[in-house]
């Protein structure tokens, strides 16, 4: 998306701190693209949620893998260059949208 980023990650331990998570991720981010360009890239919010037991993360997966093709910025999944996991393969995310 040309104006945020979605992630999904999961904690590793009880002490996991996902606000922690994105204001390292924003800062190191943050410095490289200003030392580049000489402008701010982020906004000083984020916006954390926690999943419930009723939503599985494979949904919500599925959910920010179509961002792109809701936002018109591209006719299908796996025609947007900047969408991928490290954990799953697209195809297995985009098996049961509709086309």
């Amino acid at each position: 998306m040309p104006d945020h980023v979605h992630f999904l990650v999961q904690g590793d331990s009880e002490w996991s701190d996902g606000r922690r998570f994105i204001r390292q991720g924003k800062q190191y981010a943050g410095y490289a693209y200003s030392a580049k360009y000489g402008r701010k890239l982020w906004q000083p919010w984020g916006f954390e949620r926690v999943l419930r037991n009723e939503e599985t993360s494979l949904n919500v997966a599925r959910y920010i893998v179509e961002n792109p093709v809701r936002a018109g910025l591209a006719k299908t999944v796996s025609d947007y260059p900047f969408v991928g996991s490290e954990l799953c393969e697209l195809k297995y995310l985009i098996a049961s949208l509709p086309t």
